[in-house]
C-alpha cells in the first residue's frame, strides 16, 4: 500500500487497538469487471468520494477466467430480427426463480452497459455499417451474444480499470474482507463500514494488520464464493467474501443454483466451444496414468450419437440435468462418475478420433455435419480440426502451461464448479436487505436457475450501474466518528481475538493446518454438494461443517510470524460460514420436495421405479420440470444456524409508461426515479 494511500487514513483507538480508519462516502469492494464499473459509474454520475479495496488487484475471475470465445449477452443490435426489452426480460425471467424487476432492469440497461464498455475501449466486433453482430448462445432464442475473444472479461477489466485510474479513484490493495460493520435502524440494520486484514505488511511490523473503512455505502463486488469447491474453474487466488456478509445479516437467495461445466485442471480453463466441436476423444486412466480407457465411447455405444453429443457439448456447455439422459450432459455425468465415483483421471485427447481411427462425417447429425462442413473441418484428426477452426484455442495451452502441447499429449479435465447463479439477495436497484449495502456481480443472487450464456457479464455491469444511480440519488454521509468506533469495537475485538488465540496455539507448538483445512473444505463440498448431491451427502457435509465451525474458536492455529497464515485463518472462518449457509439451502430445498434442476442432480436411489424416474450413469433422479420456478428461496444466517424461507418471485413489470409522465418524473428525480421504496 503506497504512502499516498496511507495519507488518506487517520489512526484511531478501537477495542484497545490503534488502527487506521479510512473515511469515504462509498467503498467498492473488488477490482473485477463489476467493481470497476461501479466505481467508474459513481464518478460519472457525480459521486465525490469513492475508494476501492481488494485482496489483490491482479487476481479474480473477471481478470483470469475465460473460454475459447467468452460471451457477453445484451439486446440484439444488428440485423432485421425482432427484439425488445420486454422480450429479453422474459427470456431471463423464464430461466426460473428470477425476479421480474431484476430481469427487466438487466434487459433495459444491457445496451447502455454494453456501449459503456465499447466507449471504454473493449473491442467487440462490428461490421462495416457499425452493427455489433451477434450469435446465438445457450438458453437464447435470438442472437444476442457477442464476444471480444477468449479474454472478454479481462478486456472489460482492463478497460474499466484504466478509466477508474484516470478518474483518480484510490485503490487499497492487499486487503482481505473480514467483517461488515452494521448498526441497528428503525427498520432493520445499516452497513456503516468494513473491517479488512492487510497482507501488504510483514506480520510483525510497526503498522496494524487491521484497516477499517467508515462509509455510507458499500458496493460488494467480491465475486462468488469460489473457495467452496476444490474441483473448480475459478482461477487460483479467488475466494470470495460471502461469509462476512452473511454474518452481518445479509440475506442470500437461490443458493442451491450453481453452474458446473467441463474444464481443464492445469490451467483452469473452460473446455467449451471449439474444444468440443473439434470432436476429441475422452480417455480415463488410473491415478498413475495407466489403464487407459475410452470410457465415453464405451458408455454411449452408438458412434453417431457419440460424435453428435460431443459436438453439441461445445455450445450446450454447462451441465444441465435436463440433458442428462439423451443430451450432451450425459457426457458430464460420465466424466463425473469416472473422477468422483471411480477415482480415475479424465483426459481430452486431440491426437486421435473418437471411437474410430478415421472420422465418418455421415454418422454426424445434420446440425453438427453442416456446421463442420461450413468450417471446412470434416476430416483429419481432432487437433487438425481444432487448429483449422480456432488456432488461438490451441495456442492458449502452450502459452499458459509451457510444455503442454495438445498435439502431443492429452489434457486433464473434470466436471467443476464454474459460476454461482445464486448469491446475496438484491432488489431492482441491487440493494440488499441491509441499508447501504449493494452486492453486484457474482456476489449478488440476481440470476435464476438457468440463464443465457454471457448473462452474468451483463448482469454485473447493469447491477453496478443501477447501484451507482441509487447511491448518487440517495446521497448519505458516513456516521459520526464516535458512533462508528462504538459500532466497530465488538467487530474488531472478535476478529482480533481469533488471530491472538490462533497465534498463541502455534507458539505453544500446535502446527498450523489452516491450508489443509481449506483444502479439506473444498474437497468435502465437491464430493458431497457438487453437481451430484443427495439428502444423505448434504446431511453428512452439514454435520462436518458444523463440527469444524464449532472447533474453530478452540483449536485453530496460525503462525504469528506469517501474515499469510493469519490471512488463511480468517478466510477459513469466512468459507465455513458460507458453506453452512449454502448447505442449509440445499437441505431445505430437498426437505420441501425439491427435485433435480439446473446444474444439480439430486440422486434418489430409493425413488420408485415409474415413468417419472430418470436413470443415467448409475444415478436415479426426478426432474423438477419448473415446479419451483415461481418461488425464490432466501437464507439468513444466525448464530443458532441458517434460517430458510420461501417467497413468490417478483413478477415482470406491467408498466404502460406514458412519455410525458416519465419525462416529468425524470426532471424531478433524475435517472433513479421517484422509487426509493425498500425491496
Amino acid at each position: 500500500m503506497t504512502d499516498e494511500l496511507a495519507d488518506r487514513w487517520e489512526w484511531v483507538r478501537v477495542a484497545g487497538l490503534r488502527v487506521p480508519v479510512v473515511t469515504a462516502q462509498t467503498v467498492v469492494v473488488g477490482t473485477g469487471a463489476a467493481g470497476y464499473c461501479a466505481a467508474a459509474r459513481l464518478v460519472d454520475f457525480g459521486a465525490q468520494d469513492v475508494v476501492m479495496t481488494t485482496d489483490r488487484v491482479t487476481t479474480g475471475a473477471s481478470r483470469q477466467a475465460g473460454s475459447d470465445k467468452q460471451t457477453y449477452y445484451k439486446l440484439t443490435l444488428a440485423g432485421g430480427g425482432d427484439d425488445s426489452v420486454q422480450e429479453m426480460a422474459r427470456t431471463l425471467f423464464e430461466g426460473g426463480a428470477m425476479d421480474g424487476d431484476t430481469a427487466w432492469a438487466e434487459a433495459a440497461l444491457s445496451t447502455r452497459s454494453f456501449f459503456h464498455l465499447v466507449e471504454a475501449g473493449v473491442a467487440f466486433p462490428q461490421n462495416r455499417w457499425g452493427e455489433f453482430v451477434g450469435y446465438k448462445t445457450d438458453h437464447d432464442p435470438r442472437q444476442r451474444a457477442t464476444s471480444a475473444g477468449p479474454y472478454t472479461s479481462r478486456a472489460m477489466v482492463e478497460a474499466l480499470e484504466a478509466k477508474v485510474r484516470a478518474q483518480g479513484t484510490e485503490i487499497f490493495d492487499r486487503c482481505r474482507v473480514v467483517d461488515l460493520v452494521v448498526v441497528p435502524t428503525a427498520t432493520g440494520r445499516r452497513v456503516v463500514g468494513l473491517l479488512v486484514w492487510r497482507t501488504d505488511q510483514p506480520a510483525e511490523g510497526a503498522e496494524s494488520p487491521w484497516l477499517l473503512f467508515r462509509c455510507a455505502n458499500l458496493v460488494y463486488a467480491s465475486g462468488g464464493p469460489a473457495g467452496l469447491y476444490a474441483r473448480s474453474a475459478y482461477p487460483h487466488g479467488q475466494w470470495g467474501a460471502a461469509g462476512a456478509a452473511y454474518r452481518a445479516g445479509a440475506e442470500g437467495q437461490n443458493l442451491t443454483e450453481w453452474q458446473f461445466g467441463l474444464a481443464s485442471l492445469q490451467p483452469r480453463w473452460n473446455v467449451s466451444g471449439t474444444y468440443m466441436q473439434a470432436l476429441p476423444r475422452f480417455l480415463s486412466t488410473a491415478p498413475d496414468g495407466g489403464d487407459e480407457r475410452e470410457f465415453v465411447a464405451e458408455a454411449i455405444g452408438d458412434y453417431g450419437q457419440l460424435l453428435s453429443l460431443t459436438f453439441r457439448k461445445g455450445y450446450q456447455w454447462p451441465f444441465d440435468v435436463r440433458r442428462a439422459w439423451s443430451g450432451s450432459s450425459l457426457i458430464d455425468l460420465l466424466v463425473h462418475r469416472e473422477t468422483a465415483g471411480r477415482g480415475r483421471r479424465v483426459w481430452l485427447d486431440f491426437r486421435r478420433n473418437p471411437g474410430r481411427d478415421q472420422l465418418d462425417p455421415a454418422a454426424l447429425d445434420d446440425e453438427a455435419r453442416d456446421y463442420l462442413a461450413r468450417a471446412g473441418a470434416l476430416s483429419g484428426s481432432p487437433i487438425e480440426r481444432l487448429r483449422h477452426m480456432n488456432e488461438p484455442a490451441y495456442q492458449f495451452y502452450k502459452e499458459r502451461n509451457p510444455g503442454l502441447d495438445l498435439a502431443r499429449q492429452p489434457l486433464e479435465i473434470d466436471l467443476v464448479a464454474q459460476h454461482n447463479n445464486g448469491g446475496l439477495a438484491v432488489d431492482a436497484w441491487w440493494r440488499s436487505n441491509l441499508d447501504g449495502f449493494f452486492p453486484v456481480g457474482e456476489a449478488s443472487g440476481a440470476h435464476g436457475v438457468y440463464r443465457p450464456g454471457g448473462a452474468a457479464l451483463n448482469s454485473g455491469q447493469v447491477g453496478a450501474t443501477r447501484a451507482a444511480q441509487r447511491i448518487v440519488a440517495d446521497g448519505g454521509q458516513p456516521i459520526d466518528p464516535a458512533d462508528f468506533v462504538r459500532a466497530a469495537e465488538p467487530v474488531l475485538a472478535a476478529a482480533d481475538q481469533i488471530v491472538v488465540q490462533a497465534t498463541r496455539r502455534a507458539a505453544a507448538g500446535r502446527p498450523d493446518d489452516s491450508a489443509e483445512r481449506l483444502r479439506a473444505l473444498g474437497q468435502l463440498m465437491s464430493a458431497q454438494a457438487g453437481p451430484v448431491r443427495s439428502a444423505k451427502s448434504i446431511g453428512q457435509a452439514r454435520a462436518q461443517v458444523d463440527q469444524w465451525l464449532g472447533q474453530l474458536a478452540s483449536d485453530l492455529s496460525a503462525d504469528g510470524g506469517s501474515r499469510q497464515s493469519l490471512d488463511r485463518t480468517l478466510l477459513l472462518r469466512d468459507l465455513l460460514i458460507a458453506a453452512q449457509v449454502y448447505l442449509a439451502a440445499m437441505a431445505d430445498y430437498l426437505a420441501r420436495g425439491g427435485r433435480s434442476r439446473g446444474s444439480a442432480l439430486y440422486d434418489q436411489p430409493s425413488a420408485p421405479s415409474d415413468g417419472t424416474v430418470e436413470q443415467v450413469a448409475g444415478f436415479r433422479f426426478l426432474l423438477d420440470a419448473g415446479a419451483w420456478d415461481d418461488r425464490v428461496q432466501s437464507v439468513v444466517w444466525t448464530p443458532a444456524g441458517p434460517v430458510c424461507r420461501w417467497r413468490p418471485r417478483r413478477p415482470l413489470p406491467d408498466d404502460d409508461d406514458v412519455f410525458e409522465n416519465v419525462w416529468r418524473d425524470y426532471r424531478r428525480h433524475g435517472p433513479a426515479g421517484p422509487d426509493s421504496a425498500r425491496r
